[in-house]
């Protein structure tokens, strides 16, 4: 076996040691180089199972849609575009859709028999959700809670808003005042679609582009870009509640958010300090304000005297009772 050692030129050994070294040089390139090509392979055919189980689909757009029984015109490209596009951006905004389908389980029960009771249509419940999520949100322009009023426009509609009691964030109250909004708008314009655009770009504004462009049917308006999308998402966040598993939803009836029952306690004097009126009936600050969030300062001053029903959560109800061995006078129960 040849070797550098027994090579006695040394001109002769540097030789052959410079091309074992490239030759081992060589070979190591070859063996990276097949190396990566084996990975890139691998990872390669690992995307590609990836992408086979993962698609993402075109939706289906319903043959006939409605509002508050009024039939939607999707033979017009513009109306079947503006609610395909609101379909496909509320249908793929999973996390947010979620909440709403979790959140109407606990709301929509409120909600529901009022707008009966005021005889506006049930489809408004998608309004409300659309406007806010059911939370009690700000917009930045001021606008508050569910149902997201201005300060001036609730109190035209009979809701006290002020340092310390603000109703825009008392659901069933701010529901009330929605249904008397939406009524005059109905009266108004003659059919609920253009009550439910009223609501997003106000009476005022509404008028204004219907005296500039002849026409009064929202379908046939252009109108600012948001109140132009406004009915096209509430009639998304429709179509996809009313049958959530047909656009991807699935939801056990475990996973919804469940109605609280509260007890309401009477108050027609001052509350110096929430936290200890909260303690007193085994219950905290936090879900004193989670029930009452109308309630804006942690006491209550009252000046007038009025009335005010605060909720407290049903286990302090019954934990007071048992403490009592009565339920104590004065406490009205909700279910």
């Amino acid at each position: 076996m040849i070797t550098s050692e027994n090579i006695s030129n040394p001109f002769l050994r540097f030789i052959f040691r410079s091309f074992s070294f490239l030759s081992f040089l060589v070979i190591m390139g070859v063996v990276i180089q097949l190396f990566s090509f084996f990975t890139k392979t691998e990872t390669s055919q690992q995307e590609n199972e990836g992408f086979d189980n993962y698609a993402i689909f075109a939706l289906e757009i319903p043959q006939n849609l409605e509002f508050a029984g009024e039939p939607v015109p999707l033979d017009n490209f513009d109306v079947w575009e503006s609610f395909d596009r609101e379909l496909l951006v509320n249908t793929y905004w999973q996390s947010q859709t979620l909440l709403f389908i979790k959140r109407a389980a606990r709301f929509f029960p409120v909600v529901e028999p009022i707008l009966e009771e005021y005889g506006v249509p049930d489809d408004f419940k998608y309004l409300a959700l659309a406007e806010s999520g059911f939370t009690n949100a700000v917009s930045p322009a001021g606008a508050v809670g569910v149902w997201q009023f201005l300060a001036g426009t609730a109190r035209d509609y009979g809701l006290e808003v002020n340092e310390e009691v603000d109703e825009r964030y008392h659901l069933e109250k701010s529901t009330v005042a929605a249904c008397r909004f939406l009524i005059e708008s109905y009266t108004r314009y003659g059919n609920w679609t253009m009550a439910a655009a009223s609501y997003n770009a106000g009476r005022r504004g509404m008028d204004r582009q219907i005296g500039i462009q002849k026409e009064t049917d929202y379908y046939d308006l252009l109108l600012n870009e948001e109140t132009q999308r406004y009915v096209f998402r509430i009639l998304a966040i429709k179509t996809i509640l009313e049958d959530p598993s047909a656009y991807g939803f699935h939801v056990n009836d475990s996973q919804l958010y469940p109605h609280i029952d509260y007890f309401e306690i009477p108050v027609d004097s001052g509350v110096p300090d929430f936290a200890d009126f909260a303690q007193e009936f085994n219950t905290n600050y936090k879900m004193l304000k989670y029930l009452n969030p109308w309630l804006r300062r942690p006491h209550l001053t009252n000046l007038s005297g009025k009335t005010y029903y605060i909720r407290m959560p049903a286990e302090g109800a019954r934990a007071r009772a048992r403490y009592f061995e009565d339920i104590p006078a004065g406490m009205v129960y909700r279910d």
